[in-house]
């Protein structure tokens, strides 16, 4: 199993609006992001890479499988 990519939380937030949610408002540092079917997750705007458990944890917010993040992602 291969390692998961690094992304910055701009990036994120791209694959977030490109899976179909909408950025719902953003208090400090957090954007809170949902989509119509009630499922939201929140997105840490600082500075550099996350980390991959904080991705992975995304991911599962966002609906997406692995593949579906890579694709994603290197649209991006």
């Amino acid at each position: 199993m291969s390692k998961l990519a690094l992304v910055t939380s701009k990036e994120m937030c791209k694959i977030a609006e490109r899976r179909g949610f909408q950025k719902l408002r953003q208090k400090g540092s957090h954007a809170t992001y949902a989509d119509n079917y009630g499922n939201a997750t929140v997105i840490p705007m600082h500075a550099g890479d996350m980390k991959r458990s904080l991705i992975r944890s995304i991911i599962r917010d966002l609906g997406l499988t692995i593949d579906e993040y890579e694709q994603l992602r290197k649209g991006c």
